[in-house]
């Protein structure tokens, strides 16, 4: 196991019913601003939870944060925060809302001039507006982690940024509000969150037993309970299972001690940012085809996958680390996931363009810093197919 530190300052309450903790998690001093996504809370009644915790105070609605949040949408939040003097953020939505309402926290104190700087880390975020978050969406763990993704359009790019400022004070995770998500939404969350766990756990081995176990404890229970879910969406048990691995998957636990990878989420947001792909389905097209390329680094940990999460049988290493590959790849199908890229999404012009972003990491991708473009373009075409 290597060194680590671990700090993880977030409030969890979890269960059905926990927003009716909302009115006592938050400050009694000045507006709160809420900020929101594109769709409705109308539809599965948190918002009507969130305005009957806020009653009686001064509080400021901001709807339309897209997925894969945008700069232009979020610059209209820092200037209307500053406006009415906002004293707290409380993010209602998934983890592009969470993510946004992060982007929004570090760039409403800053005066240093471009905010884009933030995220491309030549700026520090040396203070935020505290913030909160009430969860409808499962999956990138937002909720209980400092990091987020934002995108641009002009010149197009999607960057990951972090700061221990912008953990969110507390995270209310009601499972409740995930019972009138569209399958494709809940089939979304289960695929980016078991590809965060693959990223901290699919790499060279450095003896990190219990980690392990954490890691394909998760797995197995997204592998379960997405099955379960798809053939009954009420269940709200499950529900709640979903929503706590996909916290779990990325809350910086499983990532102690272990070599991360997180290869294929770069290459995956320079897909969403050039060809519009759903964060997660950009991820699960391209992680079976950075198995394939990096396979005889990952032979070990693959093997283990599929012995302990899809019950490979096979003796052999080399033949059970493939088959855990081809189980990994029937999983996704059964969640409506691609494995490959669509080539009349991703066209010719669009892979120059990803390929383009790919050159801005010069020591390469990955936990060995090998994957660099040519590695990258090889890739993305055996999954073009």
């Amino acid at each position: 196991m290597l060194n680590f530190t671990y700090h993880n300052p977030v409030r969890l309450v979890f269960g059905p019913g926990s927003i009716g903790k909302l009115g006592r998690l938050l400050p009694d001093d000045g507006p709160v601003m809420v900020i929101t996504g594109v769709a409705s809370l109308e539809r599965n009644g948190a918002a009507d939870a969130i305005r009957e915790q806020l009653a009686g105070r001064e509080v400021v609605w901001f709807p339309g944060v897209e997925p894969n949040p945008q700069l232009d949408t979020l610059l209209g939040a820092v200037r209307q925060a500053r406006e009415c003097g906002a004293r707290f953020l409380l993010a209602a939505g998934g983890g592009s809302v969470i993510d946004g309402t992060k982007f929004i926290a570090a760039a409403v104190p800053f005066a240093g001039g471009d905010p884009w700087q933030l995220v491309t880390g030549r700026e520090k975020v040396r203070a935020a507006l505290p913030l909160g978050a009430v969860l409808t969406l499962p999956g990138t763990a937002s909720e209980m982690n400092d990091g987020a993704v934002i995108s641009r359009r002009d010149p197009t790019d999607k960057q990951p940024f972090k700061s221990e400022r912008l953990f969110p004070r507390f995270a209310i995770l009601d499972p409740t509000f995930t019972l009138s998500l569209p399958w494709r939404y809940t089939a979304n969350g289960v695929g980016d969150a078991f590809v965060h766990v693959m990223e901290q756990y699919c790499t060279r081995d450095v003896f990190t037993p219990l980690n392990d176990r954490l890691a394909e404890g998760v797995m197995a229970t997204l592998v379960e309970c997405g099955r379960t879910i798809k053939n009954n969406p009420d269940d709200l048990a499950v529900r709640g299972e979903i929503m706590w691995c996909a916290t779990l998957a990325l809350n910086r636990l499983l990532g102690c001690g272990v070599v991360q990878d997180w290869s294929t989420h770069l290459i995956g947001h320079a897909l969403t940012a050039e060809a519009g792909l759903d964060h997660a389905r950009s991820l699960t097209a391209v992680l079976p085809w950075v198995l394939r390329e990096k396979f005889d680094a990952k032979r070990q940990k693959l093997a283990q996958l599929g012995r302990r999460v899809f019950g490979v049988v096979e003796p052999d290493e080399a033949a059970a680390a493939q088959a855990a590959i081809v189980a990994m790849e029937r999983f996704f199908l059964e969640m409506d996931l691609p494995t490959r890229l669509d080539p009349t999404v991703v066209t010719p012009d669009v892979l120059v363009r990803v390929l383009g972003q790919m050159s801005a990491y010069t020591k390469g991708l990955g936990e060995d810093e090998d994957l660099r473009p040519p590695v990258v373009e090889r890739i993305l075409r055996a999954s073009l197919g």
